[in-house]
């Protein structure tokens, strides 16, 4: 949303009334934050991408009475869920077997139609990184910021995975 808009202010005001414990306020803001956090974490955190969004609406309401500036929801909520799907995403990769081992064999023409199955031979971090510079349209100062990681790390992993996506899709 841009600054100065009339659902700028709305949402603002939705926030300053969950803030001091409104429960309509934080129950319109827990429908409106939902669909935008599910869409964030589904892409990274793959098939536990409701249990990764569910943990950062969890962690968005703990700290919402934290957020200064309610204009800064959106960016604030983006931070929180991309952070918990990689964390999610990687707890995932540690404890189940690997993935590929379940991929059908290259011919199959239902391996080329299924860009989840695509996605799930990138890394949590390459998912991270193309899930935000390409479906969030983040630019890549955003994207580094958000991820903690440099610059050129962005860069390296936004081509990687994209190299990857194309490669797996391909087959």
């Amino acid at each position: 949303m841009s600054a100065g808009t009339a659902a700028d202010t709305d949402v603002a005001a939705l926030v300053r009334a969950a803030q001091r414990g409104d429960r309509m306020a934080v129950q319109d803001l827990l429908d409106l934050l939902t669909p935008y956090v599910g869409r964030l974490c589904g892409p990274i955190a793959l098939q536990d991408g409701p249990d990764a969004a569910q943990e950062a609406l969890i962690t968005v309401f703990r700290k919402l009475g934290q957020l200064r500036e309610p204009a800064a929801l959106f960016g604030w909520v983006r931070v929180i869920a991309v952070r918990e799907a990689v964390r999610v995403a990687r707890a995932a990769a540690r404890t189940v077997p690997d993935p590929l081992d379940d991929v059908p064999a290259a011919g199959d023409p239902q391996l080329a139609a299924d860009v989840r199955d695509v996605l799930e031979r990138l890394t949590p971090a390459h998912r991270a990184v193309l899930v935000l510079r390409d479906l969030e349209g983040m630019d890549e100062h955003s994207v580094s910021a958000l991820l903690g990681v440099p610059g050129p790390t962005v860069r390296t992993r936004l081509f990687r995975a994209r190299r990857n996506f194309r490669k797996a899709w391909g087959r």
